[in-house]
C-alpha cells in the first residue's frame, strides 16, 4: 500500500463554472478558483444532491498551526467541524529527537503513524511499564488517564492522533511540566525527596513539544522499564502489517477490540484503486470520523427525508458521517485513495446495502426498485466493501 501523500490530480486547468446540463451560469465575480477545483462536487453538485445538510468536511490545511521548538501541531475538533461530536483529530510533527512531553488526557488517545518513526512510553495504574518503537502504518492506543510520552527517532515523525471526544483540544492536555510549575517547590521537594537547590531549574511553564537527542536503539531488555513488569496488553499494533481483506478494487484493514487493545476506538484503513468504490453502506452503532491520507475522491451522503450532499476529499482532509447516514466513497483520481474510518466504539460494524437486498426475498427488492427479480437474484450474498471501477 502506498501511503506517500501526493497532490491530487485535479484535471483541467480551465476555470470551473457552476454549470450543468444547460443549468447554472458563469461565476465572474471574486472567487477562490483553487478551492473550486478541489471541490468540484460542491461547485457543481450531482443532480442527486438535494436539500441542506451540515458541513461534513474540514481540512487540516485550514486549521491553526501551533509551532514549537522541535515540531508543530494542528487540530480539527468540534470547534472547526461542529457536526463532529464523537471524535477529534490532531496532526503532529516531531523533528528528530524531539519530545511530546510527559502528559495524560481525560480522553483515550488512538494514533496512526503517517511518516517516520518514534518511541512511545507509558506507565499504567499498577506501575507496569511500556516502551516500544513505532513506524509508518503502526497504531498506538493509550486509555484515558494513562501517562505517556512520544519521542521522534532519527528521521523524525508525523502522526495522526484521534481522541474519543469531539470537544477535545490539545491545548487542554495535562502536562508534567505544567503540573509541577503550578505546585509549590516545598511540596515538590517533600514529595520527590529532592532539595530546593535541585529544583531551581524546573520549568516555569509547560514545555509541550521540545528538542531532545535521538534515543539509542531499543533492545528487548530495555522494554520493561518497571520492577512491576510490562503492561499486560501492548499499546502498539502494526495496522499496515496485518493481512488485508482483499476485494476487486482495493483492500480494507480493520483494527478493533478483536485484534487490538483499543477499547474505545475502532478503525478501518481503506485503499481504493482508481475508479473503485467503497460501497453504499451505513454504520449501525456510531458516527464515522475520516482522515484522508492520499489520493482524490468524493463522498456522497444520504440523510433521509430526501436530503443528500456530495463532498470532495484529498490528503489531509477530515470527513464526518453522522450515525446511520447512508454513504459511499469513490476514487476520482489516478492513484490509490487511502483513508481511515474511525468510530467511538470498540468494534467496527457496517451494513451493506447490496448485501441487505441480496438476502431478502428477491421479489421484495424488485417490487421496491421497479427492476426484474433476476437482477436482485444476481447480487452476491456476501459483503463487498470495495467495488472495482467499471471498465
Amino acid at each position: 500500500m502506498r501511503l506517500k501523500r501526493r497532490p491530487a490530480d485535479r484535471a483541467p486547468q480551465a476555470v470551473p463554472q457552476p454549470q450543468r446540463d444547460g443549468q447554472g451560469g458563469l461565476d465572474t465575480g471574486p472567487r477562490n478558483i483553487e478551492l473550486d477545483r478541489q471541490n468540484p462536487d460542491l461547485l457543481t453538485p450531482p443532480p442527486t444532491d438535494h436539500g441542506t445538510l451540515p458541513n461534513l468536511k474540514f481540512s487540516f490545511s485550514m486549521a491553526h498551526t501551533r509551532i514549537e521548538n522541535g515540531g508543530w501541531t494542528r487540530e480539527v475538533t468540534q470547534r472547526e467541524l461542529p457536526i463532529a461530536t464523537t471524535l477529534a483529530g490532531v496532526d503532529m510533527k516531531l523533528n528528530p529527537g524531539a519530545y511530546r512531553e510527559l502528559h495524560w488526557h481525560k480522553e483515550s488517545e488512538w494514533a496512526y503513524v503517517l511518516e517516520g518513526s518514534c518511541r512511545i512510553g507509558a506507565v499504567d495504574q499498577a506501575g507496569r511499564g511500556f516502551l516500544d518503537d513505532v513506524e509508518q502504518g503502526d497504531v498506538w492506543f493509550f486509555p484515558k488517564g494513562i501517562p505517556h510520552y512520544i519521542q521522534a527517532l532519527d528521521e523524525g515523525v508525523e502522526f495522526l492522533l484521534v481522541f474519543d471526544d469531539g470537544a477535545f483540544s490539545e491545548n487542554s492536555t495535562f502536562m508534567l511540566s505544567d503540573f509541577f510549575a503550578h505546585t509549590p517547590k516545598s511540596v515538590l521537594a517533600k514529595n520527590l525527596g529532592w532539595t530546593p537547590e535541585q529544583l531551581a531549574k524546573m520549568p516555569e511553564r509547560e514545555k509541550y513539544i521540545f528538542d531532545g537527542q535521538v534515543p539509542p536503539p531499543l533492545d528487548d531488555a530495555a522494554r520493561i522499564i518497571s520492577p512491576s513488569g510490562d503492561v499486560p496488553r501492548t499499546f502498539k499494533h502494526r495496522m499496515l502489517g496485518q493481512p488485508p481483506i482483499r476485494f476487486d478494487g482495493g483492500t480494507v484493514r480493520i483494527t478493533d477490540v478483536t485484534n487490538f487493545a483499543a477499547t474505545t476506538i475502532a478503525a478501518a484503513l481503506v485503499e481504493l484503486e482508481p475508479g473503485a468504490l467503497r460501497e453504499l453502506h451505513w454504520h449501525p452503532t456510531d458516527d464515522e470520523w475520516q482522515y484522508y491520507i492520499s489520493g482524490f475522491g468524493r463522498m456522497g451522503v444520504f440523510a433521509g427525508s430526501g436530503l443528500a450532499r456530495t463532498f470532495n476529499f484529498q490528503a489531509g482532509d477530515v470527513g464526518y458521517v453522522p450515525f446511520a447516514y447512508g454513504h459511499y466513497v469513490e476514487n476520482l483520481g489516478d492513484e490509490p485513495l487511502v483513508f481511515l474510518e474511525m468510530f467511538r466504539n470498540p468494534r467496527f460494524e457496517d451494513i451493506s446495502a447490496a448485501q441487505w437486498m441480496a438476502n431478502l426475498p428477491a421479489r421484495v427488492t424488485a417490487d421496491t426498485l421497479n427492476v426484474p427479480p433476476s437482477l436482485v437474484q444476481a447480487l452476491p450474498k456476501d459483503k463487498r466493501s470495495v467495488l472495482p471501477a467499471v471498465r
